[in-house]
């Protein structure tokens, strides 16, 4: 056996610093001083006996040692957390840390009206927030740093578990006169007015798949970075975009000339869930947070 093991701590800031590529930034997100991570991984160097970070006044680079240990550094920490929270789905559901993440299109319209009176439930329960889009959510819960996401499917997030909260439709969004009254069929819109998310927004995926038309992926412009960007664009005759209904509801298009229609197609509609890894320990706390999302949303 092993003499001398690294220490989670270690491994915490080994993995800090690959994924913001300086050190500077990592011990700011480790709340420690440069040096002290810096100290703190060179003894870890000293202790395995080989170098996993090459350094330079100008660059710093992970060996290929070191990109394999932070891998394996990964699966060590992630197992340690679910040793805790082993312990923690003993305890009284709901309370304590729990480290969700949100993509934008669902986050600003369904969180507001609904954290208040989830805390007002759960007044023991530390809920840490972060907003991502679907890509990085699930390289984030896949890596363990957060333990579910608000996910807007299908959308391809690896070994997950999931619950269904509630259909969300999806509208096209036009200014007045761009498009005919009522529902707009797919086939009508115009493919050089296209207006969607850029690569890594679930909504992109769900729009066009939407439509069902291939040519839309190649002539859409991918400009916005936010649905409210998108619909500032359109309210600019740039252009329609397609919109949840749920982000219309809760008042996306104010202010604006903008107008939403009904999309006539089957597939208009994507399904928000709650998902989490697959085995998680924390599963009945992660559908009992589901049951309280679509109550809270039902009332």
């Amino acid at each position: 056996m092993t003499a001398y093991l690294p220490t989670l701590r270690q491994l915490q800031y080994l993995i800090a610093l690959h994924d913001h590529g300086h050190f500077g930034r990592a011990a700011e997100t480790c709340f420690i001083t440069q040096s002290t991570l810096s100290a703190s991984l060179r003894e870890l160097e000293t202790l395995l006996g080989s170098t996993l970070v090459e350094r330079s006044r100008r660059v710093m680079r992970f060996t290929p040692l070191g990109l394999r240990i932070v891998a394996k550094a990964r699966l060590v920490l992630r197992a340690a957390e679910e040793l805790a929270d082993m312990a923690q789905a003993e305890r009284e559901p709901l309370t304590g840390e729990l480290r969700m993440a949100v993509i934008p299109t669902i986050a600003p319209f369904l969180l507001p009206p609904l954290l208040p009176r989830l805390r007002a439930s759960y007044p023991q329960l530390k809920l840490f927030l972060r907003e991502e889009p679907s890509a990085a959510a699930c390289d984030s819960l896949q890596r363990g740093s957060v333990d579910c996401v608000l996910l807007a499917m299908p959308f391809a997030c690896g070994d997950i578990a999931h619950e269904l909260l509630f259909e969300d439709r999806l509208m096209v969004a036009a200014a007045p006169g761009e498009v005919t009254e009522g529902e707009v069929r797919p086939e009508d819109i115009n493919a050089n007015r296209m207006l969607l998310l850029e690569d890594g927004h679930c909504l992109k995926d769900h729009a066009l798949a939407a439509c069902n038309r291939p040519e839309l992926r190649a002539s859409s412009m991918m400009l916005g970075t936010s649905l409210h960007t998108l619909v500032q664009m359109v309210d600019n005759k740039l252009g329609v975009t397609i919109v949840p209904e749920m982000a219309v509801s809760a008042g996306l298009l104010l202010g604006t000339q903008v107008e939403a229609h009904p999309l006539a197609s089957d597939d208009a509609r994507r399904d928000v869930a709650l998902i989490w890894r697959q085995g998680s320990p924390r599963e009945a706390e992660f559908r009992l947070l589901a049951d309280e999302l679509r109550r809270l949303r039902s009332e």
